[in-house]
């Protein structure tokens, strides 16, 4: 009797796993690289709010001027130009690459660098330019971690570094090592890998928890809005996610289209000490035009526009998120060492408080976490991280199978296209 052995399905090769004992000296390291990046990070994020706290409080009430009104934004914004131009001109390293060409993942740079990076960082933090800190402290331990690794432990491999640090800082920034994990294995998808992935994840996961960790105890972070959560969804709920971010996704395509014009321009001005200034003077004119809301990376801001909902017009809020947009896209071009993950949260929850003000029925949680949704898809073309961290902004385990729906047409919309990052020679990068 012949075996019909052409209708069995071939069973599929096993995924070989490292075993523990090439696991376990990488614990170590993980851990130090973790609680170091945390640490950095930590040390400049409260650097930046001491300075904000004198720019923006003590020294206008010294003078007696208004806090935030017009003539001192103006004049803030101006002055954070000018001193981030002249770090950028005059000390050694520039402040590194152009901030336009990064992201969540940086080469390492010479450690002669980071005085310059860290300092250009701190100055626009405290200024009030609408830019985060991710890419810069991201690109700070990468270098760090990187030049000390290979000096104390030269027998690791020299990529380990950089993976470590960036899921360090990413764990740090997010408060959960969740994010790490997400980033990374997103990173990973279209490379090989060799070996099982979580062999692949250990390292970095353990990097990751000890950032967040180390945030978590020392800073006690939170992203949760504190919005009423989402009851059992209907119909109309499901319409208005999937309306909302698409409507955001749209929106922040405008901006990455607009976004290699808009650098040019600035690049034209041919110095920082002219394009820094201009690009803080404008920022300073948004910033009467949109509020004080408007200013900053944006994150505190968010919780303050989140909670009160019905005490703005749905006008109010679309003025905030065009004009958050607007000092995004000059933040960035201009020259100003930041990130643009956190202000692009703002611009999406301030879009969808606008549907949530137009239709009272589309439920506040909703609308913010979909509006997030939709924008950071088309800012960062990371999937995980723009569904995660529109998840955790409002605590309701009802509204993750929402926004897994509402992320397939805005990423319909996205894929294929620009994300809000250049290539070295100015081009938009895919």
């Amino acid at each position: 009797m012949v075996q019909d052995t052409e209708r069995q399905p071939a069973a599929a090769p096993a995924v070989p796993s490292a075993p523990a004992r090439a696991l376990l000296p990488l614990i170590l390291p993980a851990l130090v690289a973790g609680i170091g990046c945390s640490l950095l990070f930590l040390l400049v994020s409260g650097v930046a709010e001491r300075l904000q706290g004198a720019l923006w409080e003590d020294l206008p009430d010294a003078l007696g001027i208004g806090r935030y009104s017009a003539v001192w934004m103006l004049v803030v914004l101006t002055a954070t130009g000018v001193l981030v131009g002249l770090v950028v001109w005059k000390v050694p390293g520039h402040a590194g690459p152009d901030p336009a060409t990064l992201g969540l993942s940086a080469a390492p740079v010479a450690p002669g660098v980071l005085p310059g990076l860290l300092l250009a960082t701190m100055l626009m933090l405290a200024g009030g330019p609408s830019l985060g800190p991710e890419n810069p402290i991201i690109a700070a331990n990468v270098a760090l971690a990187f030049w000390l690794g290979r000096r104390l432990l030269p027998r690791l491999p020299q990529a380990l570094w950089p993976a470590l640090a960036e899921a360090a800082t990413i764990g740090a920034l997010f408060g959960t090592a969740v994010a790490a994990a997400l980033v990374i294995s997103e990173a990973l998808a279209g490379r090989p890998m060799r070996g099982a992935l979580w062999d692949t994840l250990f390292a970095p996961l353990a990097a990751g928890a000890a950032g967040a960790m180390t945030t978590t105890l020392v800073a006690h972070p939170t992203f949760d809005l504190g919005l009423p959560p989402l009851g059992r969804p209907h119909a109309g709920e499901v319409l208005a996610a999937l309306v909302i971010s698409s409507a955001a996704a749209l929106l922040g395509l405008a901006a990455v289209y607009a976004f290699p014009y808009v650098h040019r321009a600035f690049a034209r001005l041919g110095h920082p000490m002219i394009a820094l200034p201009a690009g803080g003077l404008v920022l300073g004119l948004l910033g009467v035009l949109g509020g004080p809301l408007t200013l900053f990376k944006g994150l505190s801001e968010v919780a303050e526009l989140a909670r009160a909902p019905g005490d703005r017009t749905a006008g109010q809020f679309a003025t905030m998120a065009v004009v958050k947009l607007a000092a995004l896209l000059v933040a960035a071009s201009c020259g100003f060492r930041g990130g643009r993950i956190f202000p692009s949260v703002f611009i999406g929850a301030a879009l969808g408080l606008t549907a949530h003000a137009l239709v009272p029925s589309v439920p506040p949680a909703l609308g913010v976490a979909a509006g997030v949704l939709g924008m950071l898809l088309a800012v960062t073309r990371q999937g995980w991280v723009s569904l995660f961290t529109a998840a955790v902004l409002v605590s309701s385990p009802t509204l993750l199978s929402l926004l897994c729906l509402a992320s397939l047409p805005a990423w319909l919309l996205v894929t294929g296209r620009p994300q809000m990052q250049l290539r070295a020679d100015g081009t938009a990068a895919r």
